[in-house]
Parts: structure tokens; sequence; C-alpha cells
């Protein structure tokens, strides 16, 4: 394991740096004293970001500060940088609240989605007037059809994978919902997070204080962004179940929460992509997943499943949220317009 060069950074007392609990992009550690946490320190996965996203990072966090938000901060280093750069990519970063979610299943769910979804909003809100030509930049991350794409050559390139069999009446079923789905296209882009898992809000008690993971920002879509956010935070079942249940109650919290932190901000269009957006966003997680496990690429699966096999699982999993969320729809467009109202 890599230890990170705290030298680099200046700290009010000696320090020690503690392996953090989960992540699975940027090895973690919290930077601890003898009386206090101080900062965590991440190291960046290079395979996926460039260190240039740093001042992606900076300046959004800059602006959300200024807006009066609460928000981690880079810790320049002693020699004034954004990171250190000493066998790899380092950045410390300020702590914000004193609780991560893990998921929204408990008695407080729906508390716990109504306030994170109204600091979205609220972030999404500040961030309207910021005029942010990113520097790190993942093109096609949520365009639908390239992903689609990607799974058609899939199937086409590898029609002897012992797992051909099973992805292909997946990708006829995406094929044929993507084909129908009737959410608005050509919408307004904005400034997104980008990967609105419930565990990238940090809160205190139950109120959301924060956003973290900060290496997504970008430009994008209400839909997407919205749809990333609530196929996480409202699907019962875990991302390696096959079947799939939406709660609605928690979509509404959310929808309304969301609503009352960013007050007239979505336009009616992006209002009607709200629901739309879940079932989107499963459908092209499903095809992601699908296409890697026949390109036996990704990074991170169950070694006791295999790599191929659970993408497999994993597309099987997307899909059927995809069809929850398409049979719930009236219900999750109800909560929409009874938020919006």
């Amino acid at each position: 394991m890599h230890l990170p060069p705290l030298h680099a950074w200046s700290w009010p007392e000696p320090v020690t740096a503690i392996p953090a609990a989960g992540g699975l992009i940027n090895q973690t550690w919290w930077v601890r004293g003898p009386r206090d946490r101080h900062a965590v320190i991440q190291r960046l996965n290079t395979d996926i970001f460039v260190p240039e996203v740093h001042h992606d990072i900076e300046a959004v966090t800059a602006h959300l500060a200024a807006k009066g938000l609460a928000t981690p901060r880079l810790l320049r280093t002693t020699a004034g940088q954004l990171w250190a750069s000493e066998g790899g990519i380092y950045r410390a970063l300020t702590l914000v609240g004193d609780r991560t979610v893990d998921r929204l299943d408990g008695p407080d769910r729906l508390r716990l989605a109504h306030h994170g979804a109204r600091l979205v909003g609220q972030a999404h809100l500040a961030l309207a007037d910021l005029d942010l030509e990113f520097q790190s930049v993942r093109p096609g991350v949520h365009d639908t059809d390239v992903h689609f794409a990607t799974l058609r050559t899939a199937l086409a390139t590898h029609p002897t994978h012992r797992l051909h069999g099973r992805i292909a009446p997946l990708g006829h079923e995406l094929a044929e919902r993507w084909s129908s789905w009737d959410g608005p296209r050509d919408l307004p882009t904005r400034i997104i997070h980008g990967d609105l898992k419930i565990s990238n809000l940090r809160f205190a008690g139950d109120q959301a204080i924060a956003l973290i993971d900060l290496d997504t920002w970008q430009h994008g879509t209400l839909d997407a962004e919205l749809g990333d956010a609530m196929r996480s935070w409202c699907n019962t079942s875990g991302e390696d179940d096959t079947e799939a249940r939406i709660d609605v109650d928690v979509f509404a919290a959310a929808m309304k929460g969301y609503a009352e932190g960013a007050p007239g901000f979505a336009t009616d269009a992006e209002g009607r992509g709200m629901a739309a957006g879940l079932e989107r966003i499963a459908l092209e997680l499903a095809m992601r997943f699908a296409a890697d496990a026949l390109n036996e690429s990704y990074f991170g699966f169950d070694p006791a499943i295999g790599r191929g096999e659970h993408n497999a699982l994993r597309a099987e999993g997307q899909l059927a949220l995809a069809r929850a969320a398409r049979s719930s729809r009236p219900d999750l467009d109800a909560a929409v317009a009874a938020a919006r109202a």
C-alpha cells in the first residue's frame, strides 16, 4: 500500500495517516493528530482522472464557498500547489460533516432524502452563474446512444464469448426499451456533480452538509444528474440483485427537497425529465455493464464470481431497475409534479 507524503503539507501538530474505509476509485486516509482529525488525503486514480482535475475542484468549491455553502476545500502544499506529486498524485481536503450514509433504507430515509436533495438543489443553483471550462473532461459519460453502440459492437465482436448467450437477450430488450424511452431530449446543459450516490453527500446528523467526491464535476443535464442519484437512492435492492423495486416515497421526498433547494431553477422540460432520467440511467448502466461483460473490462469486480460474470449480473440488475422505473412512472411523475407545484 502506498503511503501519502504527509510532509508535503504543514500541520498544527504531528500527524499520522489512517486508512479510511470505502472509496472504490481513490485511495483515502484520515490525517489524525493527538488532538483531532485535520484533513483527508487521497491518492488520485490517474487511470481515470488527470491531475488538472484539481483546478476544476478549486474553481467549483471556491464558488460554492463564496455563495455560503459548506464544501471541502483543497489544502495547498507547503510549495503552494493544489496537489503533491511524490510516488503518485496526492491531495489534501478539509473535513466537512460527521456522517456518511451508504443506503437510504432506515426509518430516517425520507428525512435524509429530503435534506440531501435540498443540498443538491442549493449546489446547482449556486453554480448556475459559474462560467467554467473544465480542464478534466470525460466525454460521453452520459451519452446513452454511445453506450448502446458500444454494446452492439461488443455483441458483434464477441459472438463466441461464454456470456454471449446471456447478454444477447439483454441487448435486445435494452434496444427496445431505449427506442421507446419518452423522456425529453436537448435539455439545457448545467454544471452537475456527476456522481450523486448518497454516500457522496456528507451529513451532520440528518442534515446534509456538503457534496464530496469532487472529481466528477462536469457539464451535463439534470435528467442524467438526478436520474443517476435516484437510481441509487431509490433502489431497495443492491446493485448485484436481479430484482428491483423503487421506493417511491424516497423519490417523492427527494423531489420535494430539490424543489426547495433550487426553487424555479429547473425548466418544465427538465421537470419532465426527472422521473424519466431514472429509467434512462438504469438503461445506460445496463448497456455499460453488458458491454463490459463481453469485453472483460471493468475496474472492480467480485473475484469469487468473475469479471465478466459480475458485470453480467450488474447489467441484469440495472435492467430490472429500468423495468421498475417504467412501471412506476405514473407515481414518479406525480411526485415531481407535486414537488414543483
